[in-house]
């Protein structure tokens, strides 16, 4: 089963001490700590415990889906929420903690409420209830329903409806800014690039100027390409085709602002559509093609530094691939943990191709070249194209699964289904991309046939 990317709870949250556009002062805290602070100042340590619960949920879920959504990045602000009760939840820095809000929070600070088949903590909207109402919860009518008996679960179904539920017991991790730090472009393949094809594909349903991507795979091919410059054009961004930092976020917005992610009619966001291709995180135990690719870059790179270490080409995670990431962190500067999480990783590619972008021209003589250090995928173009195609018409030649197609340097239909053909005649995943699995099986079988020639 793939990956599913839920919402972790933040270990901190940055609060701006004021209305969203009003100069004041921003404070990083514990979220605990928050979620505690808020409570003290929304709500009567007085009231029945299965009031106070209620509430406590609400406050945290507000405060989740403001993460989550990137509701102030997401429009240029440095801050998550705001401490200005006209549009977020009261926060009174150094206030008193009543105790047994405290103890409460405690207990449930990681549980977020949402609806049933999503994955976003749902916006819980609140309001007092005597001096302002709204659509959400009312805080002082928690009390009454507390009182006739209720349960905490029972009391938010009210407010919120009965297909709500409860995640308890959510990660508690460090979350750093979403945006992956470098831009996105064509070649590029990963989680980050699977995000953004679903969230431009939901953004097309309303700016239907923008096309469709046929296969959110994660893969950055040229219909990604495509969406994106649309996309830059349709909100005055530079249409480079590029996902830059200022293009994440204005997404980012924009898919917030039409999946309704923050009002009460929310239109969420599904397991399914939370679904990812690639593993966040690789550790001994792992196996199959991620840590194939892994294991492929580190070779590469020992055989042009020998203060690294060339991992056995297996493609399961033990010891001599934990002890050759070991060596990647330390020598790069990185946490030497062993785990290749999204930082290593993103380093490791990048030092794979720049390796592999100032080799000289020629290195391979009459064999396969290393893979070039991006994903070739239907609609691209290019020398990269054109190699690849000489290797697959040479095997097509020699392999009857394998149709021998012509070397045009267009990666067309064509080639996507000999690609298609030699992924499944070889075990792996056929996708009709061409990642480093795939450049470097066809690049072995491709050498072998020019080694049996010269016999």
């Amino acid at each position: 089963m793939p990956e599913i990317l839920k919402p972790i709870i933040p270990e901190n949250i940055t609060v701006h001490l004021a209305a969203p556009d009003t100069p004041a002062e921003n404070v990083t805290v514990n979220f605990v700590e928050y979620v505690k602070n808020v409570a003290s100042s929304e709500i009567y340590p007085t009231w029945p415990e299965a009031s106070l619960r209620a509430n406590i949920y609400a406050i945290i879920t507000y405060a989740l889906n403001r993460i989550y959504t990137e509701w102030y990045p997401s429009r240029g602000y440095n801050f998550d929420i705001t401490s200005s009760t006209s549009v977020d939840q009261a926060f009174v820095p150094n206030r008193d903690i009543f105790e047994n809000i405290s103890r409460i929070v405690d207990d449930i600070f990681n549980d977020y409420v949402v609806r049933q088949g999503e994955i976003q903590p749902y916006f819980t909207a609140f309001c007092n209830g005597t001096t302002s109402r709204c659509d959400g919860l009312s805080q002082w009518g928690t009390v009454d329903l507390a009182k006739t008996g209720l349960t905490p679960y029972q009391i938010l179904q009210n407010y919120y409806g009965d297909d709500i539920g409860i995640v308890e017991n959510a990660p508690v991790a460090d979350i750093d800014e979403s945006y992956p730090g470098v831009p996105l472009k064509i070649g590029d393949a990963g989680n980050n690039v699977k995000i953004i094809q679903t969230e431009l594909n939901r953004i097309a349903r309303n700016y239907p100027a923008i096309p469709k991507i046929a296969q959110e795979n994660g893969v950055f091919g040229i219909d990604t390409q495509n969406a994106v410059r649309k996309f830059q054009e349709v909100f005055d961004l530079v249409p480079s085709g590029e996902v830059d930092k200022p293009t994440w976020y204005k997404i980012k917005r924009y898919y917030v602002g039409v999946k309704g992610l923050s009002d009460l009619i929310s239109e969420g966001v599904t397991i399914s559509e939370a679904q990812v291709p690639f593993a966040t995180q690789l550790r001994e135990g792992a196996q199959g093609i991620a840590v194939r690719t892994i294991q492929y870059y580190l070779n590469i790179l020992a055989y042009f530094n020998p203060a690294l270490i060339a991992p056995v080409l297996d493609g399961v995670y033990g010891a001599s691939t934990s002890s050759a990431v070991r060596r990647f962190q330390e020598y790069y500067g990185l946490p030497v943990t062993g785990v290749m999480n999204t930082v290593t990783w993103n380093v490791l590619n990048r030092i794979y191709s720049e390796t592999v972008e100032f080799l000289p021209e020629g290195y391979s003589g009459e064999y396969g070249k290393l893979y070039p250090g991006y994903f070739l995928s239907e609609g691209m173009s290019g020398q990269n194209v054109r190699d690849l195609q000489s290797y697959l018409s040479l095997i097509g030649k020699n392999l009857a699964a394998i149709p021998s197609i012509p070397v045009t340097g267009y990666f067309g239909s064509q080639t996507r289904e000999a690609v298609i053909a030699f992924q499944k005649a070889f075990g792996i995943p056929a996708n009709g991309a061409v990642g480093p699995i795939t450049w470097n099986t066809i690049v072995r079988q491709y050498d072998t046939i020019i080694d049996e020639q010269r016999l």
